[in-house]
């Protein structure tokens, strides 16, 4: 027999052949089980080339690291078609190893194929050698070389099926599982060239027309690992990308989860908002079914939340509406919904048997808010107005339900506040007429309906004129003259008094600038400023634009400010009136004494002019207590030199008395009643010093 012999460092390549294609092998079948179907095949048909021309890399750089004593060449037919039975066979390995499930029989099946395919390609390899006479084998190690080969494949299918799972130690376990399948790999292959035997005297058919392995070892080992290397890169930054992908789409999800959220609930409460409650109304009347079970629909109105915000600014009336929300979450079910719809404005929506679990459910939210709240240092009082609308008796669809529960809720208002009233069908006549009023308010200005009467300010005690405030009054075609008590509040409540508001200020400064022309030139003009309007950015450039528009100096004008609408973000005030103040308009503080003036802020404000409330004006007698605390605040005034005037001046008593005490001047129905523009120019009885 002629003696063989093997290059020690081809074998060392082939052996890392076998190691390099069992890892990629490895790593492919997490990519085609991690990959969407189109996907996974294009991984399955590539990584079947790359894997199956691995495997026949290290069994042909085996070959050629077999030395005979006679030439050796490789039949290039038979050669490809070890090739091809190799890929053949990974093919069926990598679909094998990334399936759902790998039974045992699917494991034993997969691989006796795979098995027997690997010892095919290697004994097609070696019928490539075309020996003449032909190769000898000793049947034991053949059937040894096979039974290698089925161990082989069977220990790579359930390693591969078991490591295809991404995980922070895969690759570890991967690189150990390479090495064990290299090594099977590679003892299948040289127990199969330990069975061959070659007869003295033979020959290689296919050394003189073949594939000779001087040539093809280096370029073979080349091209095998380049291959390996490029799918094993691509597929890394294949699995990088979609792990950047999924970790984008689980932060886009979160996002979304999150938007969603926003979306559907109160920013500041945290409860559900008005579009998740319309939802879950709809939800309830569905699932009311045939029989119609009952529910209520309950709307909730804070009492008094309005002079918080005022007195104490936005911030610790964000602060109430909090704690108020999280009195309502703990004196309902966890599976009723309350929701806010509004600034101070809830809606619960509970499950009720019958009526009386309504009124209990509402008692107790009656008590609860009831309770003083402490918030930022402040021991606050608000109270809470509930209308009860009860489905399907008092609506049958969300919006019947909603706006039942409100006109109830107005009706709780109406009759004194802090209680519950369920709804009753004669309530929607006077919200009709609340709606109606509140239509034809949105196009009085429009229509010209708007008039302004003025009240004169004297010189304290008669006079003369000093100036007059404009009072709004709203001209209706049918129902007359309407006192602005009746429709400002509905004007604040939809915001169409920073419109109204700016018409007031621009007929105001027309009217005052044509009795100056016409010979009053040092009369003055007042005009009442809201809280909603003041805060409002369009206040100052409005003014600016009318006192342009009518060439009237600023001093002409004096805006009145409450105290608590000054007080209530004294920064954000003193910008503002700083820049009215730059247009030379004068600034009164109305109704103070009412609110909660700090001193040092208040000796900050550019205001010329306090003024009295009238609520300490009524009772006024000399040594009572409101004559001490106009005492006061005129004392107070004089310090800060402010003018003094006091409003709601009716008697003669309160007349002389606010003289004595230092009034610099006085308003009120004893010296002139509100008058339109042109009975005031027909007022003779007194008239402007120097006019």
């Amino acid at each position: 027999m002629l003696v063989g012999s093997f290059d020690s460092l081809l074998v060392l390549f082939s052996f890392l052949v076998a190691v390099l294609a069992s890892y990629t092998a490895l790593d492919l079948v997490g990519r085609i089980t991690s990959a969407e179907r189109v996907a996974a095949r294009w991984w399955l048909c590539g990584g079947a080339l790359a894997m199956g021309l691995g495997v026949w890399s290290m069994h042909f750089v085996g070959m050629l690291a077999f030395h005979l004593p006679i030439k050796l060449g490789f039949d290039f037919g038979l050669t490809v078609l070890s090739l091809l039975i190799a890929i053949a066979s990974s093919l069926l390995a990598l679909w094998i190893a990334s399936r759902d499930n790998l039974p045992a029989r699917h494991l034993v099946l997969g691989a006796l194929m795979l098995g027997c395919g690997i010892a095919a390609m290697h004994y097609t390899g070696m019928a490539a050698l075309q020996m003449q006479p032909g190769i000898v084998y000793i049947p034991a190690l053949v059937v040894a070389s096979i039974a290698i080969a089925i161990a082989a494949a069977g220990a790579a299918l359930w390693i591969a099926f078991r490591l295809r799972a991404y995980s922070s130690r895969v690759r570890s376990y991967r690189v150990g599982a390479a090495l064990v399948m290299g090594l099977a790999v590679v003892s299948m292959h040289y127990t199969g060239m330990a069975a061959a035997r070659f007869p003295l005297g033979s020959i290689c058919g296919a050394a003189r027309n073949g594939l000779h392995n001087d040539t093809l070892a280096l370029p073979i080992i080349v091209v095998t690992i380049a291959v390996l290397a490029v799918v094993l890169i691509t597929s890394v930054l294949d699995l990088r990308l979609e792990m950047r992908t999924a970790a984008l789409s689980a932060s886009l999800e979160e996002a979304n989860e999150e938007l969603s959220y926003l979306v559907l609930h109160d920013n500041l409460t945290k409860l559900p908002n008005r579009v998740l409650l319309e939802e879950r109304l709809k939800f309830a009347i569905e699932s009311a079914g045939p029989a119609e079970q009952c529910f209520a629909v309950m709307f909730l109105d804070l009492d008094g939340f309005k002079s918080v915000n005022d007195t104490f600014g936005h911030a610790i009336g964000d602060l109430l509406l909090i704690q108020t929300a999280d009195r309502i979450r703990a004196n309902v079910r966890l599976q009723d919904t309350c929701a806010r719809v509004g600034g101070d404005e809830f809606v619960l929506i509970a499950s009720v048997r019958e009526p009386a679990d309504a009124s209990i459910i509402a008692d107790k939210l009656v008590s609860a808010i009831d309770e003083p709240f402490s918030v930022a240092g402040h021991d606050l009082r608000v109270s809470v107005s509930i209308g009860i609308a009860l489905f399907p008796a008092d609506g049958a669809d969300v919006e019947a339900l909603l706006k039942n529960a409100d006109v109830a809720m107005y009706h709780a208002k109406s009759v004194g506040r802090n209680q519950a009233c369920f709804f009753d069908g004669a309530m929607n006549t006077h919200t009709e007429d609340h709606l109606a009023l509140l239509q034809d308010l949105r196009l009085a200005r429009k229509r010209r309906q708007f008039v302004l009467h003025y009240q004169p300010k004297f010189v304290a005690p008669s006079g003369p004129i000093t100036g007059v405030e404009a009072l709004l009054r709203w001209n209706h075609p049918t129902r007359g003259l309407i006192s602005p008590d009746t429709f400002i509040p509905i004007a604040e409540r939809t915001g169409l008094i920073v419109q109204i508001g700016e018409w007031v200020i621009d007929e105001a400064c027309r009217q005052v600038s044509q009795w100056r022309r016409t010979g009053r030139p040092t009369l003055t003009m007042a005009v009442n400023i809201s809280a909603l309007q003041f805060s409002n950015t369009r206040l100052v450039p409005a003014v600016k634009n009318a006192l342009e528009r009518y060439q009237l100096a600023g001093e002409a004008l004096t805006l009145e400010i409450t105290e608590s609408t000054a007080m209530r973000d004294v920064d954000a005030s003193l910008e503002i009136l700083e820049r009215l103040r730059a247009l030379g308009v004068r600034i009164s503080i109305d109704d103070f004494g009412t609110g909660y003036s700090s001193l040092l802020y208040l000796k900050r404000l550019p205001a010329s002019e306090l003024k009295i409330d009238r609520g300490f004006v009524s009772e006024l007698v000399a040594d009572g207590e409101d004559a001490a605390i106009v005492a006061a605040i005129i004392a107070l005034g004089q310090t800060l030199n402010l003018k003094i005037v006091a409003e709601g001046v009716e008697t003669g008593a309160q007349r002389d008395l606010l003289t004595r005490l230092g009034c610099d001047s006085l308003q009120g129905f004893l010296l002139g009643r509100p008058m339109p523009a042109l009975e005031f120019e027909g007022l003779g009885r007194a008239l402007p010093q120097g006019v």
